[in-house]
Order: structure tokens, then C-alpha cells, then sequence
């Protein structure tokens, strides 16, 4: 018969069960904090997709003073980049070239300005305006419950500008094509009807 102090019995051999009983769930514990830490820091997403920088075709649209004097001064005047982080390089438009168009290299898609459009059809004696950098803007959201295009129109010059962006672009780019307007075409009263 074995005593209970028996090296095959003995608390010697329960002590290191107990001991791992205890220590492998602390250390799964740990090991999904850390991966959860880990992917809210990012650590676990793609890079971000580099943004096409090849010729950009555009669809015709109707622009009736796209080549007008002010949108030629206007298209001139535009800076080459657009601010982002980083910031957003023009990109050529593929032939045939739309008059009074620009684009800029941005992700999910480009930053594009069209100037010398009709007047837009939202402008309204109640339209909300944004201004910005002394331009009084209409905003057009895409229509979506989480938009990610945002259209802005210039209502208050001679021509009307618009400049759509992705929603995650943040406003640097609108900022930028405020400066250039407010230097370039002088401001008119807001036609509404």
C-alpha cells in the first residue's frame, strides 16, 4: 500500500497542475488583450491604397461658361496640390479634355473642379450657405445616408464652381479652392429663384 507522501500520489505532483490551471487562462487573457489593443492601435489594417494618378476621364456635363474668361483665370489660378496628409497632386484629364475642369489625386476617388456650370437647381431663397475663406458655398451631399462624395458650389461670383471631394478628404481641399476664387473672380450677389 502507498502512503499518502509517495512520490506518485504526493502534493509534489498537484502543485504544478494547480499551477498551470491557474496560469493558462491569465496568459489567454493576455494574449487576446493584446490583440485586441494591437487592432484598435491599427496594427492589423491593410495600407492604404495609393491614389490613381493616371489621366482621369470626365464625362461631359453641361458647363455653358466653361471656357469664359473667369473660369480660364480661375483654372490658372489653382494650386498644384490640394492639401491632404499627403498632400493631393493634380492629375491630368484624359483627351478629350473637358473646358473649365481640374482634377487632384485623392483616395477613394479624385478631387474634381468643374467651372462654369448652370446654376444648380438646389439653390433656393432657404438654401443653407457655408462660407469659407470669403466664398459662400451651397453643399450637395450625394444623397446617401453616410455620404462619401460631398459637392460644393460656389454660388456668389460671375460663374459657379463646383468642387467635389470624398467625404474622407476632410475640407483642406475646399480651403484651397476658396483662396484661389476669393483672389480670382470678384463676388456678385447670390441668384436664387
Amino acid at each position: 500500500m502507498s502512503s499518502p507522501t509517495s512520490p506518485r500520489h504526493g502534493p509534489d505532483l498537484r502543485r504544478p497542475a494547480v499551477v498551470l490551471a491557474i496560469a493558462l487562462p491569465v496568459l489567454l487573457a493576455l494574449v487576446v488583450a493584446g490583440f485586441g489593443i494591437a487592432a484598435r492601435a491599427g496594427a492589423f489594417d491593410a495600407p492604404a491604397p495609393a491614389p490613381e494618378r493616371g489621366p482621369l476621364a470626365l464625362a461631359p456635363v453641361d458647363a455653358p461658361d466653361a471656357s469664359s474668361p473667369a473660369c480660364t483665370s480661375l483654372l490658372a489660378a489653382l494650386p498644384a496640390d490640394l492639401p491632404g496628409d499627403p498632400a493631393f497632386p493634380t492629375r491630368p484629364l484624359a483627351e478629350p479634355a473637358q473646358p473649365g475642369a481640374r482634377a487632384w489625386a485623392a483616395v477613394p476617388r479624385p478631387v474634381v473642379l468643374r467651372c462654369g456650370l448652370p446654376r444648380p437647381q438646389e439653390l433656393t431663397p432657404t438654401s443653407t450657405l457655408t462660407d469659407v475663406n470669403g466664398v459662400s458655398w451651397l453643399t450637395i451631399s450625394d444623397g446617401t445616408p453616410q455620404p462619401t462624395l460631398v459637392t460644393y458650389v460656389a454660388v456668389d461670383r460671375g460663374v459657379y464652381v463646383a468642387l467635389t471631394t470624398p467625404t474622407a478628404v476632410g475640407t483642406g481641399p475646399v480651403q484651397a479652392v476658396s483662396d484661389a476664387i476669393a483672389r480670382t473672380l470678384p463676388r456678385t450677389a447670390i441668384t436664387v429663384r
